[in-house]
């Protein structure tokens, strides 16, 4: 047999696919980063942590841990739409990070519309009787994965 009988199909320049789901939700703040990974399925995004603000080469390293140790395929980024739909300085602010991130870890980024997922997240805690004021790091975790649920819901709909 010769070596050109064995060459693979895929171009070596695209590494084959995984046949799993891996995405990180980013809640991001101007104190906070509120983090949420899925399940393998693609199905059921969960908070995973939230990083509290540094500087942006720290947050960085806090994330690409994460991208790692996850197999991450792409960022999901909450963008802070004002009501009336615009984007208003936060948004932009947002977008800017994430623009930054996205080229420092080399992933795709996906926004998703996060209005009214931050006042999501602290009704939720209410209803558990937790103090949303004492716990603004799970309210960003739980941002986080209603952001990451809500790409998931369209991808599994687009499917």
């Amino acid at each position: 047999m010769r070596d050109r009988d064995n060459l693979s199909t895929t171009p070596t320049n695209q590494r084959p696919q995984p046949s799993f789901i891996s995405a990180l939700g980013l809640d991001v703040g101007r104190k906070r980063i509120g983090v949420a990974g899925c399940d393998r399925t693609g199905l059921i995004a969960t908070g995973i942590t939230t990083i509290e603000r540094q500087s942006f080469v720290r947050d960085v390293e806090q994330i690409r841990t994460l991208v790692e140790q996850r197999e991450v395929q792409t960022l999901v980024v909450g963008l802070p739409y004002s009501m009336d739909g615009s984007l208003g300085f936060q948004a932009r602010q947002t977008q800017k990070f994430a623009n930054r991130l996205v080229k420092a870890l080399q992933l795709p980024l996906e926004y998703v519309d996060e209005r009214l997922t931050s006042y999501q997240a602290e009704q939720m805690l209410i209803a558990q009787k937790i103090s949303p004021s004492r716990h603004k790091s799970l309210i960003d975790r739980k941002a986080a994965s209603l952001i990451l649920q809500q790409w998931l819901d369209s991808k599994n709909r687009s499917s």
